[in-house]
């Protein structure tokens, strides 16, 4: 079969991928001079260039991790991390010209070409073995077959999310488990055998790739019993933590000081990621602000002649780590409204604005006065909306997840509001949304909502 073909030759099969990519980028260089300068006769230090490219690209890629086995992972992960070996690659290029003074030897089309070319190369490269390699899962073959200690709530997860995906190329056989009430039954369609009776036998018929290990975290015990059983045996071992019973965000497994740790719930503004934010937001921000300018002008002249007061009004407001700062938006009320009340919950129908403060909420642009708040680093574009320091302290008593909106900045807009659940809405279910976008954050996902957030100023029937 496919399977005993491929699995026992997968160092074969790394191996030629290590030696794919440098051989791509050795080609994609004289293409890319035949391209641009009509011959495949390159100079010598041109050829020089492209040998240190390729032992670049050799040592370089395994860094990030781009041969270790992929069966399971995301595509997106995968080339997220080519990416940023391309751009190392293209940092190091840039400075060893720099360096060595040899710019005007080299052409800046080519190489930059070089550098285009080589990623799209060797990502077209996985794209072609990761849809080769789905194609022989999909029918069958070149799968793992897999078996979970565990036919509780976790194994059961675990079968069902391998079941899925089967373009993973995972298999499931069998469960073990060590409740007798539970083993000689069925589940999922796999028998329930018994671990103590069985499963080191079976492991050692050889046919079980993996053995995936689902049980609860209080047994500690029996998980060390488990490892010590198939110690004697060549088969691949996973633990599947009992964590989903938790209200993951961002969650990630890292090293700290060599060991281990599993994080629950971390901000998606870290590393590199930070970096794009603001980018995003400065650079957005500003063409945006000087693009409403005059629109803000007129704005501040019928606020002006709309009521007495000032023309923008300044609030409190919680935002990234739980710091306050004080949000700009265009007056939309009397000075005095919340003098005898002191601060009150927008509710649906409320009469507290002006005439000119309601046009302005309708279609939301009170708000405008906030891109000043993300050019001084207080908010980003994107984001879950703040609220005030009086009404954080009474929802973190009573909304679960409530304070981990605070993960990232807030925003003027964000995933909540583009889905109408804006002013007096279910705040419980407003705050998932705002998780869920914490926890699927990427810069495509917040332009998606910079676009719905057009749309939905248009037909928004809940703006405050």
């Amino acid at each position: 079969m496919i399977r005993s073909v491929l699995k026992p030759h997968a160092a074969l099969f790394a191996a030629v991928l290590r030696i794919c990519d440098p051989v791509l980028t050795v080609a994609t260089g004289f293409i890319a001079y035949r391209a641009y300068l009509g011959t495949f006769s390159l100079p010598d230090q041109y050829l020089l260039f492209l040998a240190v490219g390729a032992l670049a690209v050799a040592t370089v890629f395994p860094l990030f991790k781009l041969y270790e086995p992929q069966r399971g992972a995301g595509l997106a992960e995968e080339l997220r991390r080519l990416l940023f070996a391309w751009l190392l690659l293209a940092a190091l290029t840039g400075g060893a010209i720099f360096a060595t003074k040899m710019g005007d030897g080299y052409s800046r089309v080519w190489v930059g070409a070089w550098l285009l070319g080589g990623f799209a190369t060797t990502m077209m490269l996985r794209l072609t073995v990761r849809l080769g390699l789905r194609a022989l899962r999909l029918r069958g073959m070149n799968q793992r077959h897999v078996v979970i200690v565990g036919a509780g709530t976790l194994g059961r997860t675990v079968a069902t999310r391998l079941d899925a995906s089967p373009w993973a190329g995972l298999n499931v056989r069998a469960f073990y488990d060590d409740n007798p009430s539970a083993t000689g039954a069925t589940l999922l369609g796999r028998p329930v055998w018994s671990t103590a009776d069985r499963l080191a036998t079976d492991v050692a018929t050889g046919t079980i790739d993996q053995v995936w290990i689902a049980l609860p975290l209080r047994s500690e015990v029996r998980i060390r019993e488990v490892l010590s059983m198939l110690g004697e045996h060549p088969v691949e071992i996973r633990f599947v933590p009992d964590i989903y019973s938790f209200h993951l965000i961002n969650h990630s497994m890292t090293d700290v000081a060599g060991l281990p740790v599993i994080s629950l719930t971390e901000t998606p503004m870290s590393g590199v990621n930070r970096l794009v934010k603001a980018v995003e937001d400065y650079a957005l921000a500003t063409v945006l602000l000087l693009v409403a300018a005059p629109l803000m002008a007129l704005i501040a002249i019928g606020v002006k002649l709309s009521s007495p007061g000032p023309v923008l009004y300044r609030q409190e407001r919680v935002t990234w780590n739980g710091e306050r700062f004080g949000m700009l938006k265009f007056r939309t009320m009397p000075v005095d409204a919340e003098a005898a009340t002191g601060p009150v919950w927008a509710r649906q129908g409320e009469r507290r604005a002006t005439r000119f403060g309601m046009l302005l909420r309708r279609a939301s642009l009170d708000e405008l006065p906030q891109f000043v708040n993300v050019l001084k680093g207080e908010m980003s574009l994107v984001g879950p909306r703040p609220e005030r320091p009086e009404f954080v302290e009474r929802f973190r008593q009573q909304i679960p997840g409530y304070m981990q909106k605070h993960l990232v900045k807030a925003g003027i807009t964000g995933w909540a509001q583009v889905n109408d659940l804006r002013g007096d809405s279910d705040l419980t279910q407003r705050i998932q949304y705002d998780l869920y976008y914490i926890d699927n954050w990427s810069l495509w996902f917040d332009l998606r909502i910079l676009v719905l957030t057009l749309w939905h100023i248009l037909k928004s029937h809940n703006a405050r």
